[in-house]
Order: structure tokens, then C-alpha cells, then sequence
């Protein structure tokens, strides 16, 4: 409300002057008519000439018109300053085109700068801007930029400033020539105008056409030497600001490695003398030479250059570029120009000139710089570059990798996330760097990082050290300080980069036993697992690699199934949009480290899947069912449905030990007990006892029972306390004995393949004739086992009277261990079958030899018989 009483105050009163001007005008020109009026009557020479009275009168009337619109432009560019002022002035059609005309050369220099100062004001809005573009104020405007009054140029260059935010004035001012101006007006003498001028150049620069003209107008170098001049200092980062635009350009790159433009830069940013080809300007047969060289030919050019250096005569040092002195710079203008090299590195073919010109020694030596906001965009472009492979070997050579290790350990966490990234980028695909980090102490400060704060230092932090698990020797030192569990917290977070980052870290590093084990240990296998649920694709299928890579465990693989890993990865692979090779493979390797649950959704054990101690058929799994532990078999209360098979071949031989020593304590208790009964009674019978001995005698019987009480209950505890075990089988035990002596020896594999069938067949109740199997008891028998074991669970050797699913699993168990290659393949209604491998059997010399044919080997009907896999006799075998 201020500025507008003041604004309106000032109208007022330039108003006023011009109404009294006009006023005495007036007066003027009414005597000077009266006057002519008295003379009318009078008698004059018709020799004498009139007075050009007219002629005075219309050039008087012109300069009152001037004047006039001089102040009306005054008043209306001094009242839009006002948004009420602009929105009427918006409302009328006339008043920016009249501005706009008011821009004539013809016009007074009063009249263009309070004009442009109007315009200035109004293309604060857009939709200003757009009828100063449609009414073509563009041209008139880069007019003004030329004029000889400052004001009028800065009132210009900032309606120029404003319109370039919109996208059509920046096409429009390439052809309306409005580039060249704008760089003269760095020369000005004005810190103002100069700014605006930086400001203009800054947003049209941000147009593609406008940067090629840039190019043809050597603006670079311009640049450049504004640079140069320390008392332009505060405006050294504009400068800076227009040079990062230009050098998004490959043509602009190519063109300032031809100048030295970019060696200049370098220089004036690092606060160092240029190296000794940009003294020459570049140019000569001389410096094209030394630009092709390799490095070894730059440094010998330079010590070259020193000579020739000290032979200059004090006239050519006076007529120097600017710019080739050691000028110190700002801070910002320091950060500027790392954030200038990252964004021209983000293309590959800028990163190559970039490297060529040796823009690293520069970011290298701004990691040093004591501001934080310096370090961390020098860190910044250095990780954007070191995705250029002669990047990495450089930065390397010229000891860049030691200032990032130490900025890890900085309190700034944007230091901190551009440094991991520049580490994590020149690890990549690089052994050296990776060994040169952990020289420097870099796996220290890089496992601390995972427990940052800034969630993308952690995640660049993982990916360094994924890159960094390549190397075997740096993998084992990293998992000597325990990264398997300072990757656990990481995966709680809810970013995905870090989610993902780490997962594959994880994949990276739980590669032996002993880090699986702590992984599973600590509860990272939970945090996988969830993350398999992520809505995120990179997320799944690194979680999904780290499981797979957990999964080849046989522990760990159970802890998964447990933990319901197995029917998400199933999930998975039957999704359309969240199945990945990964997740298919995780499943595959959960399966193989996991036969029992393999068999239980797959029906199929191969060849090379070997039965172990631990295995156990729960029968064919329905779809979404969950696999159960055996030891939660175990614990379920006996049930009328199909029993557990299992196969435990180990001796039970502790636990045997130790409950007999239980029992014989607490057979000693008791004989005790019963000696003192006795004793007691032998006492009554011979003489009678007082009513107070029978009292101590009660009361003593009452301590020892609940001190056995007591004991029960210790012993029942520990029971409970006590870690799983499996139910033992000592007739698999026998079984294997047995073959081990009687079917290993045999000489071919025909011959014990027959041979243990027989031998499975005659433990299993023998042969049972076709049709006959309906008839076959089996269920009863095993029914008994179950009611005596008091479990679902049954041995596998306690079966004596089998059918197609006990003899397949005890063949296939018998047969893994003898080394005879068998598959165990599962049917309907409780069928199964194994196929083996046989050889053709004509050792006939000459005869020709054939690959070796599947046989399902029949178990049953006619034990020992080898049935052709694709026979009508083996499709028969597997139905009933």
C-alpha cells in the first residue's frame, strides 16, 4: 500500500506540472492571437513577409505533445509497479502495444526507458509476456540494448530477462540478433547490468539453437575472461552458470579443447597457473602437437614450456589473455564449475574430452577445498566421470582415491553420499581401485556407511562393496568384520535403492558357510523374504538372487520353507508381471537344498538329487498349502490321514547313554525308597512304635515324594528344553549294512539295480500279483506303528508290508547310497516309480553300442524287472 501512494503520489504531481505547462501555454497563445487580431485593422506593406506565426505555433505545439507523452509514459511505467495498475492495464488491449510503439528510434531516450521500464513490470506475468511476444516487442527491445543511456539498457536486458522464461521468446532471440548485444553488455560499467545480461544469457543458453549461435559469437571465451577479472567477482557465477549450460554441447566441448578454453577454466578454478600450451593461445603447429600426445609427451611439453617461459620479453607478458594469471575465486564459483563438468559429463562422448583435457586434476583438487558444499560437488562430478573407463585408471594415478575414502568419514552427509558414489563408480569393473580402497582403510568407513542416515549414501556405500566382493581377498576381509549382519539393518528400509543396493550385497557375500550361517542367525533371512513382496521390480529380483544364493544351504533352505519363501517364490513364477528368471531360480536352488519339499510339490527327485539323512515324504502338497517342518510333524496329535515318511539312517546313541543314567537314578531313588519302606515295616513288626515315631515316619515318607516330584518335573523340563531330534531307524541302518556287503560288489550296475530291487521287495512283504493289490494289507500294519510310536512320523525301515510309495522311497534311498543313479517319480493314488539309466547289455566285441535307455524298474509285480520307460508294460507299472 506503501509503494502505491507513493507510485500514485508521484503521478499526481507530475500531473500537475504538466497542467500548469499547459496552462501558460495556453495564455501564451491566446495573447499571441488578440495580438493578431488588433493588427488585422492596421495598414501594412504589401512588400513586408508575415511572421511564420503557424510554424511556431505547430513546432510549440509538437514540444507540448512530447512533453506530454514524455510523463504520461513516466507516471503509467512508474504505477505498474502496482499489481492492481498491471491488472488494469492487462484489461486494456491498447496499453502494452502502445508501450511497445513508444520503443520507436524516433523517440525520445526518456520515453524508451520508462517504456522498457514499464515492460519490465508487466512481463512479471505470463500472460504479459505472451502479448508482448505476439505484438512483436521482441526486435525493439534488442534495439534498446544498444543505446547510450544505461538506463534504457538495463530497463531492456531486464524485460529481455523476464520474457526468456518462456520457451518462444528463447527461438525468437537468435533471429532477432539479441545474443550479440547481451555479451556487449558485459563490457558495461554497470555490476547491474551485467547481471541481467548474465541472467538473460543464462536462460536463453537453455535452447539448443541459441547455444550454437553462442558458439559463433566465441562466447565461451568471453566468459571466460570475465572470469578472469577478480572485481567481477560477485558475478563469477552467473558467469559460470552460462558456461555450464554451453558446455552441454559435444560441439561446444570440441570447441574449447581447441581454444584451451576449458584449460583456462581449470585454472582460474583451481587457483593454479595454466599449463604452458594455453600461454601459447593454443594455437601453432607446436600446440596441436602437444594436444595429440600421450601423457609422458604433455609433461615433457610443460617442462619444455618452462624454458621458453623464461625467454618471454615483458611485451609479450603485457599482451597476455586475461585469464592466464593465478586470479583466486570463490567458493561458489569453485562449486559451480564442478557442477558445470558433471552435467557436461552425464554424455559419454563428453566425458572422453573431459578426460583428454584432464578435467579430473581439477575436481581432485577442489576434494580438498575446506567448503563442505565444494567437496561434495567435485565428488559428484568425479563419480559422474568415473563412468568413463580411463577415468577410473586416472583418478587412480593422480591419487584421487585416498581424498574419498577420507570424505566417508565427513559430518556432511551430502559429502558423505557423493563420495560413496564416486567409489561406488570407480569400483566398477575395476580391481585396482577396489584393492586401493582397502589400502586406504576404505572397507572400514564403507561398512560404517551402512548405518548412516542418508539413505543414498547407504545404498552407494552396498554397491561399492557388491563391486568390491569380487576380489576374494577383499570378500574375506569384509566378512572377518561381520558385513553379513551390517547388512541386516539396511534391508528394514523403506527405500527401495537401498532395498535393492543391499539385497544384491547380501547375494554378494553370504557365498560360504560360515556367512549364511550368521545371516540366518541374526534374521536377515525375514527381511529377504519380505522383500520379495515389493511392488518394485528390481527390489524381487535382487532379494530374489540373495536368496537363491542362501538357498544352495540346507539349513538355510529349511529356515526359508519355514519362514514361507517357498510359497511366495511360487507366487512369483506364476504371476505375469512379477516373474523374473531370479525368483525361478531362487526356487529351483530352494528345491534342490530342500528334497523333502521338492518331492512334496514337485513329485520328482532326479538322478543327482541325493537322498540324505533328514528326508521326509509328506505326500503330495495342494496348491497354497504351506510345507510344514518335520519337527511340526512331529508335534501334531495322531490323525487318520496318510503318515509321514521318514529316513534317519544315524545311530542313536547319546541319548541312549544318557536316559539310561536318568533311569538308573531314578531307580536308585526308588530302591531307596523301598529299603526304608521295608525297613519301616520290619521296625512295626517287631515292636510297637510310639505315636511320635509314626508321625516322623509319615513326615519323612511325605519329603521323599515330593522330592521325586521334583525331580520328575526337572527331567520333564529338560525334556522339553531339549533340541529336536529325529525319530531313529535302526532297521535302514541294518538295510544299509546289508547292501553295503551283499549288492555294492557286484560288477555291473544291471546287476545291482535287479539285486536291490529284490532285496526292497523281500522287506517290504514280496511280490504281489497283478490285481491283487487291492487285496494287499498295508495300512493296518503301518496304522500299529504310528499307535506305538505315538507320532504320524514312521521310519521308512519299521515298514515291513509296503506298497508302490514305500518300495520307491526305500529304493531310491538304498540306491543313493551305493552310487546307483535312480529318479524317484511320484503318481496318483499312492504310486510311484524309479526310472534308471542302464547301458545296453551286449558285450558282444563289435556289436554296436548305443546311448544308455531308461528303465522303470518294477518293484512290485515282478521285482528285479526292467521295464522299458516307453512301454506299454511301464505305463501299466504306474497306473493302477
Amino acid at each position: 500500500m506503501v509503494d502505491s501512494k507513493r507510485s500514485l503520489d508521484l503521478a499526481r504531481s507530475h500531473l500537475l506540472s504538466r497542467e500548469r505547462a499547459l496552462t501558460s501555454s495556453r495564455d501564451t497563445a491566446r495573447s499571441h492571437l488578440s495580438s493578431r487580431g488588433t493588427d488585422m485593422g492596421k495598414k501594412v506593406k504589401k512588400d513586408e513577409k508575415p511572421p511564420p506565426d503557424d510554424v511556431a505555433y505547430f513546432h510549440s505545439y509538437k514540444v507540448r505533445l512530447e512533453l506530454l507523452r514524455r510523463n504520461a509514459c513516466m507516471a503509467v511505467s512508474v504505477m505498474t509497479a502496482h499489481p492492481e495498475v498491471r491488472k488494469k492495464l492487462r484489461k486494456n488491449e491498447e496499453a502494452i502495444p502502445a508501450m511497445i510503439t513508444l520503443l520507436a528510434p524516433e523517440e525520445d531516450t526518456v520515453v524508451h526507458e520508462f517504456c522498457a521500464l514499464g515492460l519490465s513490470q508487466m512481463a512479471i506475468e505470463f500472460s504479459s509476456k505472451a502479448v508482448i511476444f505476439e505484438n512483436n516487442g521482441i526486435e525493439p527491445l534488442v534495439k534498446c540494448l544498444s543505446s547510450s543511456d544505461p538506463d534504457v539498457q538495463k530497463n531492456a536486458i531486464e524485460t529481455l530477462a523476464q520474457l526468456l522464461l518462456d520457451y518462444q521468446t528463447r527461438a525468437a532471440i537468435k533471429d532477432a540478433d539479441g545474443l550479440s548485444p547481451m555479451l556487449e553488455l558485459l563490457k558495461s560499467e554497470f555490476s547491474i547490468i551485467q547481471k541481467l545480461a548474465l541472467l538473460a544469457l543464462d536462460r536463453a543458453s537453455q535452447d539448443a539453437d541459441n547455444r550454437g549461435a553462442l558458439r559463433e559469437l566465441e562466447a565461451m571465451s568471453k566468459l571466460v575472461d570475465f572470469v578472469a577479472h577478480p572485481e567481477w567477482n560477485d558475478l563469477h557465477v552467473m558467469a559460470v552458470m552460462v558456461l555450464a549450460n554451453l558446455l552441454e554441447d559435444h560441439e561446444s566441448l570440441e570447441l574449447v579443447k581447441e581454444t584451451g578454453t576449458l584449460k583456462r577454466l581449470v585454472a582460474l578454478i583451481t587457483d593454479q597457473p595454466p599449463p604452458e600450451e594455453e600461454a601459447k593461445g593454443g594455437g601453432g603447429k607446436g600446440g596441436k602437437a602437444e594436444k595429440g600426445g600421450s601423457r609422458a609427451a604433455k609433461k615433457s611439453a610443460k617442462d619444455g614450456g618452462k624454458t621458453s617461459r623464461g625467454k618471454k620479453s615483458s611485451e609479450e607478458k603485457e599482451e597476455s589473455v586475461p585469464g592466464e594469471a593465478i586470479i583466486p575465486t570463490l567458493p561458489d564459483v569453485k562449486m559451480c564449475a564442478a557442477k558445470a563438468i558433471a552435467r557436461s559429463a552425464r554424455s559419454a562422448e563428453n566425458r572422453k574430452i573431459l578426460h583428454e583435457q584432464e578435467a579430473e586434476k581439477m575436481l581432485i583438487h577442489l576434494l580438498a577445498h575446506e567448503s563442505t558444499e565444494v567437496q561434495t560437488a567435485a565428488a559428484q562430478a568425479l563419480g559422474i566421470m568415473s563412468e568413463n573407463l580411463l577415468t577410473k585408471d586416472s583418478i587412480r594415478e593422480w591419487e584421487g582415491v585416498q581424498p574419498l575414502v577420507k570424505l566417508l568419514n565427513s559430518d556432511n552427509g551430502d559429502v558423505k553420499e557423493a563420495a560413496s558414489l564416486a567409489l561406488a563408480n570407480l569400483t566398477a569393473n575395476n580391481s585396482t581401485n577396489c584393492h586401493d580402497i582397502s589400502n586406504f582403510g576404505g572397507i572400514d568407513a564403507l561398512i560404517h556407511t551402512l548405518a548412516d542416515a542418508r539413505e543414498e549414501a547407504v545404498a552407494n556405500a552396498a554397491c561399492c562393496l557388491t563391486n568390491m566382493a569380487t576380489e576374494e581377498a577383499l570378500r574375506s576381509d569384509a566378512q572377518n568384520k561381520h558385513i553379513v549382519v551390517k547388512l541386516i539393518e539396511p534391508l528394514k528400509s523403506k527405500n527401495t535403492n537401498v532395498q535393492s543396493k543391499c539385497s544384491l550385497a547380501v547375494a554378494a557375500f553370504v557365498c560360504d558357510v560360515d556367512s549364511r550361517s550368521d545371516f540366518r542367525n541374526n534374521g536377515g533371512i525375514e527381511y529377504l523374504i519380505t522383500l520379495l513382496h515389493s511392488g518394485n521390480d528390481e527390489v524381487r529380483r535382487n532379494s530374489s538372487w540373495a536368496i537363491a544364493v542362501c538357498a544352495v544351504d540346507e539349513q538355510t533352505a529349511s529356515e526359508v520353507c519355514k519362514l514361507g519363501g517357498m510359497s511366495v517364490l511360487q507366487e512369483i513364477q506364476v504371476s505375469g508381471t512379477r516373474r523374473n528368471p531370479f525368483a525361478d531360480v531362487a526356487l529351483q536352488n530352494l528345491l534342490n537344498s530342500n528334497l523333502s519339499a521338492k518331492y512334496s510339490l514337485t513329485g520328482a527327485l532326479s538322478s543327482t538329487n541325493i537322498i540324505l539323512d533328514g528326508f521326509y515324504d509328506a505326500g503330495q502338497l495342494r496348491p497354497g498349502s504351506q510345507f510344514l517342518s518335520l519337527e511340526d510333524y512331529c508335534k501334531q496329535e495322531l490323525h487318520d490321514k496318510r503318515p509321514v515318511l521318514l529316513v534317519n539312517a544315524k545311530p542313536e546313541s547319546a541319548p541312549k547313554e544318557s536316559q539310561s543314567q536318568a533311569d538308573a537314578e531314578m531307580a536308585k531313588d526308588s530302591s531307596k525308597t523301598s529299603v526304608s519302606g521295608k525297613s519301616s515295616r520290619t521296625g512295626r513288626e517287631t515292636k510297637a512304635k510310639s505315636k511320635a515315631q509314626k508321625e516322623k515316619e509319615e513326615k519323612q515318607r511325605e519329603e521323599e515324594i515330593q522330592a521325586q516330584l521334583q525331580r520328575e518335573a526337572e527331567n520333564q523340563s529338560t525334556t522339553d528344553n531339549k533340541p529336536f531330534e529325529m525319530p531313529c531307524d535302526s532297521n535302514l541302518c541294518q538295510y544299509l549294512e546289508e547292501i553295503t556287503e551283499k549288492i555294492q560288489p557286484l560288477q555291473t550296475t544291471r546287476e545291482q539295480v535287479i539285486a536291490l530291487a529284490q532285496y526292497v521287495s523281500d522287506h517290504m512283504g514280496g511280490p504281489i500279483e497283478k490285481g491283487e493289490l487291492a487285496n494287499f494289507s498295508y495300512e493296518l500294519p503301518i496304522s500299529q506303528i504310528r499307535y506305538e510310536m505315538k507320532s504320524n512320523v514312521v521310519p521308512i525301515g519299521k515298514i515291513k508290508t509296503g506298497i508302490h510309495i514305500h518300495r520307491a522311497l526305500l529304493f531310491k534311498v538304498l540306491a543313493d547310497r551305493i552310487a546307483v543313479g535312480c529318479t524317484l517319480n511320484r503318481g496318483d493314488y499312492n504310486l510311484a516309480c524309479n526310472e534308471v539309466m542302464l547301458p545296453d547289455s551286449d558285450d558282444t566285441p563289435g556289436a554296436p553300442k548305443f546311448p544308455p535307455k531308461t528303465f522303470v524298474v518294477d518293484l512290485v509285480h515282478c521285482p528285479g524287472k526292467l521295464l522299458r520307460a516307453d512301454s506299454p508294460e511301464a505305463a501299466q507299472y504306474q497306473q493302477l
